[in-house]
């Protein structure tokens, strides 16, 4: 076994959240090792939907002018019904005075973790191994000692403190015996991608078909370059085995549904996968030294695109926060506010919107979906409650949240000293 010393930062994961973290680290001059057990950056076809928050923060790290270079700028998105069509069409712009970015940045996420490994390794402060498996931690004193299984056997580490950025099943939550509270849900999620171009049927590059047989939603995503291709995301009953969901006869159904046309046409298929989703939250972001960021703190299904957006807020608060505590600029506070703050965001807002969004989606009762598709013409034609309900569905409104949840434990930590004053 080797056994060697360390940054005073390892992070278990080399997707988005953890190099994220990583380079926010290095840009406050803290350096950090990052494992993979992958012998490199991995291709996840999942997330690609960056909200205009998000986009902000990656401002603020450098990488965000690269990524609009490789993107496609989605002003306006649909709710859609496939049987009584075009519902309702929001416009972003409508958050003009609330963010620089009034717009969703639709790329893929493989396109995005080159951009920030050049980025980490560039800094000189971050040392990146791929091909090591985490295995194990334990604490030796003030340090904690990790241990990861590569080519040649088994490596240990001295560390000070440890991030699990390292996936929904997290080795590293599951180290530090953190429950990870919620649910599965019964169907499955089949994603496809086609070259069809839905915008000849009047659809804009992002848009959610409601349907009580089999709802979806459609994303145009760059690929490699014009004309791009279109994302295709649906539930697979319980019921129906894998292979068939992956055969090219489901694909097809499921497109033609949303088109209209007959058993004779054919679509070309470029992409297809299935994949369970969960909704489940940590009950903590944090165990002595251990901490969580991204799927390994919290997972929800994807309507809304959430769930990569909050685990890069999680890599940047988690980064920033520990970065104080590392310079010595702040104790124990700046971790439990990271705690608290990301934890009850992930709970009060993602998990709670994205599971409305699903049920609103599959609703079969016809009564209760007229009625919805009311309240969204409604609420669409008017500015006002327009450009809230785009806070929420943008996720301003939940880093504002976020943000009032970090000023009230930073007051409770001043108030608990009988020393302070306001």
């Amino acid at each position: 076994m080797g056994s060697s010393s360390g940054p005073a930062v390892m992070i278990v994961g080399a997707g988005p959240v953890g190099l994220i973290t990583a380079l926010v680290l290095a840009q406050q001059g803290i350096a950090s090792r990052v494992i993979e057990a992958e012998p490199g950056l991995t291709i996840d076809l999942r997330a690609g939907t960056f909200h205009p928050p998000t986009l902000e923060m990656l401002d603020g790290i450098g990488v965000a002018a690269e990524m609009r270079a490789l993107g496609i700028a989605v002003r306006y998105w649909q709710a859609r019904d496939l049987q009584d069509g075009l519902v309702a069409e929001w416009d972003l712009d409508l958050l003009r005075n609330d963010t620089p970015y009034p717009y969703r940045l639709h790329l893929e996420q493989h396109r995005l973790t080159p951009i920030l490994l050049q980025h980490v390794l560039r800094t000189g402060l971050v040392e990146v191994v791929f091909g090591h498996r985490f295995e194990a931690q334990h604490s030796q004193g003030d340090h904690l000692v990790v241990q990861a299984l590569g080519p040649d056997g088994l490596v240990e580490w001295t560390t000070s403190w440890l991030i699990g950025a390292d996936g929904g099943r997290s080795p590293v939550r599951k180290s530090a015996d953190i429950e990870f509270a919620g649910y599965t849900w019964p169907e499955r999620y089949s994603v496809l991608s086609t070259t069809f171009d839905f915008a000849t049927l009047g659809y804009r590059e992002n848009a959610y078909m409601s349907d009580p047989v089999q709802w979806s939603a459609l994303f145009k995503m760059p690929d490699e370059g014009p004309p791009g291709l279109w994302r295709m995301t649906l539930p697979v009953g319980p019921e129906t085995p894998e292979d068939e969901a992956l055969a090219g006869p489901y694909a097809q159904r499921a497109i033609r549904r949303i088109t209209g046309a007959d058993e004779s046409t054919t679509y070309p298929l470029v992409h297809q996968s299935i994949y369970s989703v969960h909704q489940r939250v940590a009950v903590r972001f944090r165990q002595g030294r251990v901490l969580l960021a991204g799927d390994a703190a919290h997972v929800n299904n994807p309507l809304g695109g959430f769930g990569l957006n909050s685990g890069i807020h999680d890599a940047i608060s988690l980064g920033q926060a520990l970065a104080r505590v590392v310079k010595g600029e702040e104790g124990d506070e700046a971790l439990e506010r990271y705690n608290r703050q990301r934890q009850q965001a992930n709970v009060a807002y993602v998990q709670e919107l994205s599971v409305r969004n699903k049920k609103n989606l599959e609703e079969k009762d016809p009564a209760l979906r007229a009625q919805r598709m009311q309240e969204l013409r409604t609420v669409c034609a008017d500015p006002v409650k327009a450009r809230e309900y785009l806070l929420n569905s943008s996720m301003i409104n939940s880093i504002r949240r976020a943000q009032s949840v970090a000023l009230w434990v930073s007051f409770t930590h001043l108030s608990a000293d009988p020393g302070s004053t306001l």
